[in-house]
């Protein structure tokens, strides 16, 4: 829908463009007695915006609603709603809190790679057959090589499946210094930790 001002200026536009006034009216379907209507609203707002300007300066923090309290005080009542419509037509926003960042100094952070064989990651990978059975990849890596060391596939991985696995590969390769996993039940459980 098109404000009672805009559809004014429309008027204005198509008389200048050579329309009568009255055929103008008709075709954008407005009263010709509205035409010299002028809005009181700018001169009415303008003290009320001046003031909330100051304060919204002096008050970087505070929004609308908290301003139009000091505006109450200073003797500019005002509904939410008239606060609201000033706030926007005067462009003040309050600035987007940031969220502080906090330094993790209690959790240990992960040991990282500097050559081979010294730390293997381990998890899950899942997937679909074409006839919908679940298959379940058990996957190692080397963190500095980034060589997959294992894939184990089947349809249910018990942590004493993921033990064969961890045993056959450091029989074939070493023990690495450290084993990196999520939290999952297979890597939590007690045949896993002992």
């Amino acid at each position: 829908m098109v404000s009672s001002q805009a559809r004014r200026e429309q008027v204005a536009l198509a008389c200048e463009r050579g329309l009568s006034k009255r055929r103008a009216c008709e075709l954008i379907e407005i009263a010709r007695s509205g035409l010299g209507y002028v809005s009181v609203r700018a001169e009415r707002d303008a003290p009320s915006l001046e003031a909330m300007k100051r304060l919204s300066a002096q008050y970087p923090r505070y929004g609308y609603r908290r301003i139009r309290v000091f505006l109450r005080r200073e003797g500019h009542g005002m509904s939410r709603h008239r606060a609201h419509r000033l706030w926007r037509l005067a462009g003040l926003q309050l600035p987007r809190r940031r969220p502080r960042r906090r330094v993790a100094s209690s959790r240990p952070r992960p040991v990282p790679a500097f050559g081979p064989n010294q730390v293997w990651a381990y998890d899950f990978v899942f997937d679909a057959c074409a006839n919908g059975q679940q298959l379940k990849c058990l996957t190692v890596i080397d963190e500095f090589t980034r060589e997959c060391l294992a894939i184990d596939v089947a349809g249910s991985i018990r942590s004493r499946r993921v033990i064969e696995v961890l045993t056959r590969l450091i029989s074939e390769r070493g023990a690495p210094r450290h084993l990196r996993s999520d939290n999952g039940p297979e890597f939590v459980s007690r045949a896993i930790l002992e």
